[in-house]
């Protein structure tokens, strides 16, 4: 049947209509099309060029930064490593000056005493080899940032970081190494004794972090590497769970569930991994 019949005594000779949505379903089905060869969009366009200032030579030189508008972010990880969609900016988060080999987290970098700065010439800048310093192109690597957060627990040792400082910089390198490892295969003879060796580094800086963290907990004040009681709780009992270590786990665990300051979404995370602590136990005891 045509729709639109009895319009041409109204000048219109318009075609045979049989369908007023065929167009909509021919839209839609080019759309869908058109999603489905959308590819991902490269990890550079989430980058933008900064220019930093070094406070221990005064000198400037330019870092690839994130654009944090542009990055979506999902769910992270049990111990609550970032995850975000297309990128990972545990690699962009460390500065570090090619003039003279100092390097920090991006919140610790321009925050030095003058005793911390005597301290990094000459324990750090007195020894370092310059590296060229053009402007640096395109994505970073893995590889290169695990140089260079190796690069920051240098200056954090030299300058006499807190504990949390180091303890924070160690897991991140934990998880830039465990980003390293998913793109390796275990199982290509060629590679294999790399792939032991990082995984072997990963596991090292993530018992370092979680000293470090329980030692921070002891000696500072709130809030510590930019995080509260509660998420430090929550980040220490996963470290300890990972470890075995349950007995931790738990009193960390308690001490969220019990805390009038815990968000809804922390006191359900903590549950979960308290039930996964449960379950381990009750696996053990069989």
């Amino acid at each position: 049947m045509n729709l639109l019949a009895g319009l041409e005594k109204f000048g219109f000779k318009s075609a045979e209509v049989t369908n007023l949505y065929e167009e909509e379903k021919r839209a839609q089905s080019d759309s869908d099309g058109a999603d489905k060869k959308e590819e991902a969009p490269d990890e550079e366009s989430f980058l933008l060029d900064k220019t930093v200032s070094c406070p221990v030579c005064d000198k400037m030189f330019k870092t690839k930064a994130v654009k944090s508008g542009r990055i979506r972010r999902l769910q992270p990880d049990l111990d609550l490593r970032p995850r975000f969609e297309y990128i990972d900016t545990i690699k962009y988060n460390i500065y570090f000056c090619p003039h003279c080999g100092y390097a920090a987290l991006q919140r610790y970098f321009e925050h030095l005493s003058s005793l911390q700065i005597r301290l990094i010439k000459g324990q750090v800048c007195a020894n370092y080899k310059p590296e060229d310093i053009s402007m640096p192109e395109g994505a970073v690597d893995y590889d290169t940032a695990i140089e260079r957060y190796k690069l920051a627990l240098l200056s954090a040792v030299a300058k006499r970081a807190k504990s949390s400082e180091k303890a924070y910089l160690c897991l991140n390198l934990s998880w830039a190494l465990r980003s390293r490892l998913e793109e390796m295969s275990p199982d290509d003879p060629e590679t294999q004794a790399l792939y032991n060796e990082y995984q072997e580094q990963a596991e090292s800086y993530y018992e370092q972090a979680f000293e470090g963290f329980t030692k921070a907990i002891a000696t500072e004040n709130y809030p510590i590497c930019g995080m509260d009681e509660c998420t430090l709780d929550y980040l220490l009992s996963a470290l300890a769970y990972h470890f075995k270590k349950y007995d931790i786990a738990s009193k960390c665990i308690s001490r969220i569930l019990q805390s009038r300051s815990a968000t809804k979404k922390m006191k359900d995370r903590a549950f979960e991994l308290k039930q996964m602590i449960v379950s381990e136990l009750r696996q053990g005891k069989q």
